[in-house]
């Protein structure tokens, strides 16, 4: 079993980077495996990174308290497919003492559902009060269309199984022009009718994949014009540390959360950095700069290094990130998939 020093109750310096925004929010990818292939995320055929580059569990969780130990208050697991790592629990299970001790105030992960069946109730056991789903088609043969991989009963049982373990669910969905553009109020409604929140999402021009996303890409605007037509919206001050920004809507109760990377960038407010299965450190999404975290990692017992690699990416933190999609630029923004970053 993992052992590690608890974080510090009288936390170090804080993290902030040069617009004096404070990185309270670590996104960790724990592998860039996935058991979908999702059209507009990756390749059918991938090429996964080989273990010896993969940090192991025992660095992940090295890594995270010494974010933890600088300001951190929430921390999300994603991948590739984070449920789908070797010994994913254990991980879970170690990062759960920074929840008892009040230096972390939130463990939660992104998924596409597949495993929940299996991990939701230890999951539960372990902290973790909400989660989000990456769902884009409540429609069987669609759904696979858009996973390639994915098993359309096995994602809802996962999410009936999780709700039932008192884990909070808000559905992921990303918009998708002449794909799932049909079936928004649907979403809604089988959202709302089991108390979980939805977000929509535009399509960010990540790396390489089998055919070209301009037809795909939705901008929220749009969508939100064509929900207005159904239902009454009205701004919620909600947040979750993320950067969706929510309405309620009145003949629910429920919330609507719309992520704008292209039509509308969040990057104003932004507090998250992402660290890749790897041990790089990306500042921002959208951009390329980035640190190597694994070198210091595994050369030294302490934990100096390590940091002073972080505060030196952070002072690099950029403003905003330069998301472009249209025929002109016809290839990635970024060259690497979000399956490699974590989504």
């Amino acid at each position: 079993m993992m052992q590690f020093e608890d974080a510090s109750a009288s936390q170090t310096a804080s993290l902030v980077d040069p617009f004096g925004r404070h990185i309270n929010y670590l996104r960790l990818s724990v592998t860039d495996r996935c058991d979908f292939r999702c059209v507009y995320c990756m390749a059918e055929n991938m090429h996964f990174l080989p273990k010896a580059e993969i940090l192991t569990l025992e660095e992940l969780d090295r890594l995270s308290t010494v974010f933890i130990e600088h300001g951190v208050r929430r921390l999300r697991l994603t991948g590739g497919e984070p449920l789908v790592r070797k010994g994913i629990m254990t991980l879970i299970s170690s990062l759960s003492r920074h929840l008892a001790s009040g230096a972390l105030d939130e463990l939660t992960l992104t998924t596409n559902g597949s495993q929940l069946s299996r991990f939701a109730a230890d999951l539960s056991a372990c902290g973790v009060r909400r989660i989000n789903v990456s769902l884009d088609s409540l429609r069987e043969d669609r759904f696979r269309e858009i996973t390639r991989w994915g098993r359309f009963a096995q994602v809802l049982d996962g999410i009936e199984t999780a709700l039932a373990h008192d884990i909070k669910v808000k559905l992921n969905v990303v918009a998708l022009k002449g794909v799932n553009d049909d079936e928004y109020d649907d979403m809604i409604r089988f959202c709302h009718e089991r108390g979980m929140d939805i977000t929509f999402i535009e399509t960010m021009p990540m790396g390489e994949i089998d055919f070209d996303r301009t037809d795909m890409y939705l901008p929220l605007s749009d969508v939100k014009k064509s929900l207005q037509g159904s239902w009454t919206l009205s701004p919620s001050h909600h947040k979750t540390g993320g950067p969706a920004s929510y309405v309620t809507v009145a003949e629910t109760g429920g919330r609507i959360g719309f992520i704008t990377p292209l039509s509308h960038n969040f990057c104003e407010s932004c507090n998250r950095v992402r660290i890749t299965c790897t041990g790089t450190l990306f500042m921002c999404l959208g951009q390329e700069d980035a640190a190597d975290l694994r070198k210091p990692l595994r050369q030294s017992e302490g934990n100096e290094p390590v940091i002073n690699a972080i505060r030196q990416a952070i002072e690099r933190k950029p403003k905003g990130h330069d998301f472009v999609i249209d025929r002109k630029n016809n290839r990635p923004s970024i060259g690497r998939h979000m399956s490699v970053t974590g989504g």
